[in-house]
């Protein structure tokens, strides 16, 4: 008997020393950061704008990745994000947007929508429950048996909670109803930071003065129309405005806010300080076009969210310098991959253009299917550029659904502003390279029937429910970068086109932990 006790403890002892006495060659910190909408031609351009220690620091000491292609439509912050961070796409993650549609309710939900939850500082209630894959944060949260830090900040509630993972200790976002630093209960910590700033220096009571206006002096900005420097910006976010801390959050003031949240995390929570277990700190920024302005140019807003966004990236690598050393780091940056710069153009320009009304096409089509298969309601719902056949109206009658499928794409496609329309049994055949980028971008698990595609220039008004949102359609693909910087990773610039799901398995790689269990790629070789 006490043979076997001493057994045990020795045994424990040994698993408890391969925790402790890590290989000192790993990092103790990993900083993660994403920027919404980041782009590589406004980072090469401003470069010498910049302070020595942000971007420039990124590109003189790391891994500067210029051309990253997410090989996937339609992006945004939560759908780029969970493709980053498990190394594959939406079809395996599911993940395809922020928002998805539910049959149930016949409305779009988010997709990290969790009643089971409660939110805590917010009446939002999400869970990484509909993620379903690991990702780098939960594969840093098994190396180190549960004793590794993982927290992620963001103005974005999606974003921070993928970025969180499973297995992290808390996410973080800035709440649209109340301007708070919220989270959830499926997380159970919730560090004295944040309670904190949300009870003694909420936004609330500071958004009334705070004014973004250009952080320096007009003349230093390039490639502005004149009119521009005589009539400069000036966006506030007054109480009367019912979406203002919409507004902030797509603003370059919100960076500072995450910044801050960011430095407390590192210096009170001391993480990278704690042996050497590997810690995790998740950051998301926006580098977005701000949307709000009144003529609809953002150039000169665009080039300030740059300079401001640099000198948050360098106080917070300043924080981690001071607190944990840069040589115990690795510090990763990316964009999401898309860029979104869909202001309507002015009539004047006389560019061609139309309103497609998803009502309206929803309305007549399903009078068609009623006229070719009998009176029903054979259209279930729509959302954004997605049509939801009912598959017990179909059944009802007989049908075979992807006979109904092909039927509604010949009635749709002949709608003006359409460009194509491809039914879920096209998209799911991958048999060319555009179908398969689109098959990588949706879950077949929550796509619709059909998707439409537009021509660019034209709007379209998802106006079957209330309130009516608007995009416009342009193809934009500039080239968007990722940054890795921290030991063993070389410092130079590649150029060539590199696919975004190699960036987890690469990180993985230089962490000597697993891959997220759906990586798709092996790791970038240097």
């Amino acid at each position: 008997m006490k043979t076997r006790l001493l057994t045990s403890v020795l045994c424990s002892l040994v698993g408890w020393s391969a925790v402790v006495m890590a290989d000192p060659s790993r990092p103790r910190l990993v900083v993660g950061i994403m920027v919404d909408q980041l782009r590589t031609d406004y980072i090469d351009f401003l470069r010498t704008r910049f302070g020595k220690e942000g971007f420039n620091l990124l590109i003189d000491k790391g891994l500067y990745l210029k051309n990253v292609d997410f090989n996937a439509k339609e992006l945004d912050p939560a759908s780029a994000t969970a493709i980053l961070y498990t190394g594959n796409y939406a079809s395996a993650s599911g993940i395809p947007a922020e928002k998805v549609y539910d049959p149930a309710s016949n409305h779009p939900l988010p997709v990290l929508h969790d009643s089971e939850t409660i939110g805590n500082f917010t009446s939002e209630t999400y869970s990484p429950k509909a993620l379903r894959l690991s990702t780098l944060s939960d594969e840093v949260a098994i190396d180190g048996v549960g004793l590794g830090a993982v927290y992620s900040i963001s103005p974005d509630p999606m974003q921070a909670i993928i970025m969180a993972g499973h297995a992290g200790s808390g996410a973080f976002w800035i709440s649209d109803e109340s301007g708070k630093w919220a989270t959830t209960t499926y997380y159970k910590e919730v560090p004295a930071g944040i309670s904190r700033i949300n009870y003694s220096s909420p936004l609330a009571e500071r958004m009334d003065t705070m004014v973004w206006t250009p952080a320096r002096p007009l003349d230093s900005y390039d490639g502005v129309p004149a009119q521009k420097k005589y009539f400069p910006f000036r966006h506030a976010f007054p109480k009367k405005s019912s979406d203002r801390y919409v507004k902030f959050k797509e603003s370059a003031l919100v960076n500072a806010e995450v910044t801050d949240v960011a430095v407390d995390f590192i210096r009170t929570l001391q993480l990278g300080q704690r042996g050497d277990v590997i810690d995790m700190l998740n950051v998301g920024y926006t580098a977005s076009p701000f949307k709000y302005g009144a003529d609809g140019d953002m150039r000169l807003e665009l080039q300030d969210s740059y300079i401001r966004l640099d000198a948050q990236i360098e106080r917070l690598l300043a924080a981690v310098k001071q607190y944990v050393g840069l040589d115990n780091a690795l510090v990763f940056l990316s964009s999401t991959g898309y860029f979104d710069e869909s202001a309507e153009d002015d009539a004047r320009y006389r560019i061609p253009s139309g309103t497609f009304s998803m009502k309206r096409a929803v309305s007549l089509l399903n009078s068609y299917l009623s006229a070719l298969h009998g009176n029903d309601q054979y259209v279930k719902g729509s959302y954004r550029n997605m049509v939801y056949l009912d598959p017990a109206v179909v059944e009802k009658h007989g049908l075979n659904i992807s006979d109904v499928r092909r039927d509604a794409r010949d009635f749709l496609v002949r709608m003006s502003g359409v460009t194509d329309v491809l039914s879920l049994t096209d998209i799911i055949s991958r048999t060319t390279p555009e179908l398969q980028r689109v098959a990588r971008s949706i879950d077949p698990k929550s796509a619709g029937d059909l998707r439409l595609e537009f021509a660019p220039g034209w709007t379209v008004a998802d106006d079957v429910r209330l309130p009516v949102t608007t995009s416009q359609v342009r193809e934009a693909c500039p080239a968007t970068p990722a940054f890795l910087m921290g030991p063993g990773v070389p410092a130079a610039t590649i150029g060539s086109v590199v696919d975004a799901v190699t960036i987890a398995p690469s990180l993985s790689s230089v962490m000597r932990i697993r891959s997220p269990n759906g990586a798709a790629s092996r790791p970038l070789t240097w």
